[in-house]
């Protein structure tokens, strides 16, 4: 691993005390695992034996829950400690733990450890398909962050491999119902398109940013020199398109009465794209997402939807799916 040389020195910084270790662990980030939820959901309603849930099934889910805290923290401190050079340069990361504290290597090299030992311990307990997702999703968070990998520092690539981090989530949620099953490689797909769109429009909403602050966008991460607002907006469309021929492809191929729910969802993509350009974007940090009462009302209408048309039958709609020409009269 790379060594944190602003740490090294620590000059003119005061030594990292215990909240600053569990800060760079950011557990308010933890709400991101909410992305583990439609897993659990597609799983139940989907899966062979999906629906038959009793105690070790909720108990399955709290270890699982707490295995992706875990390694997700052990993500996050090893991507403050690296990254701390170069949160520096950022006008608000400059005021995160790794920068303005001195914290001991040996500490948080410890915690890394510790954590990804700790997630993968009640990773086991779920169940062996769930471990190795878990295990996967770290090696993606070291891929993402150490040297000589670092895929975060290359264009494009930086996108692609943190997006990955969106179909290991729905695999882990849908593991903890379903283990001996996997889910549709539409539906991976179509989570992991959807989660490169999302990066996307951060990387485009952290690039405006750092340009008008008149930031050395480079020295803050190298991958954004690489893009400009054009080839973002472009990836971003490419990444929407294919989220949505994929998930119609998954959605049309369960149910029909799935078709509703394609318009809601091309609005929230489109609401999302404009929370990009906003001033400030809050899509530079997906966590306070949460705080969109337009996206988040939206995503759960959406939810709520895809829940009743599962169980309600709208026979009409079957006019879109079933192969065949419609006549007319000459």
């Amino acid at each position: 691993m790379t060594v944190n040389t602003t740490d090294a020195t620590g000059a003119g910084r005061p030594a990292a005390r215990l909240g600053d270790y569990i800060a760079i662990a950011r557990p308010d980030h933890w709400i991101k695992h909410v992305m583990i939820v439609p897993g659990i959901v597609f799983a139940w309603l989907l899966a062979p034996g999906g629906h038959e849930v009793g105690p070790a099934t909720f108990t399955a889910i709290v270890l699982g829950f707490i295995s992706a805290c875990l390694i997700s923290s052990a993500n996050y401190v090893i991507n403050e400690w690296l990254d701390a050079p170069f949160d520096a340069q950022h006008p608000k990361k400059q005021s995160r733990p790794a920068v303005r504290t001195a914290m001991d290597p040996a500490i948080v090299y410890g915690e890394y450890i510790g954590l990804i030992i700790a997630g993968l311990a009640f990773a086991y307990l779920v169940g062996t398909m769930f471990l190795v997702t878990a295990a996967i999703f770290a090696v993606a968070g070291f891929l993402y962050n150490v040297r000589p990998f670092r895929t975060k520092d290359l264009p494009f690539l930086d996108v692609i491999s943190e997006s990955v981090n969106n179909p290991l989530r729905l695999l882990l949620g849908w593991f903890m119902i379903a283990p001996a099953f996997a889910p549709p490689a539409s539906l991976l797909l179509a989570y992991w398109a959807g989660g490169a769109f999302l990066m996307t429009v951060k990387r485009f909403a952290e690039h405006r940013f750092l340009t008008n602050a008149q930031a050395a966008v480079a020295n803050y991460r190298p991958s954004l020199a690489g893009y400009s607002d054009a080839t973002l907006i472009v990836a971003a469309l490419i990444y929407a398109q294919l989220f949505a021929f994929m998930m119609a492809v998954f959605l049309l191929k369960y149910r029909a009465e799935y078709i509703l729910l394609f318009p809601p969802l091309c609005v929230l993509f489109a609401i999302y794209m404009r929370i990009g350009y906003s001033r400030d974007s809050a899509a530079q940090s997906p966590e306070k997402l949460f705080k969109q009462p337009l996206l988040l009302g939206l995503a759960l209408a959406i939810v709520v939807m895809f829940l009743g048309l599962t169980f309600v039958e709208l026979p009409g709609l079957t006019v879109f799916t079933d192969p065949h020409l419609i006549t007319v009269d000459r």
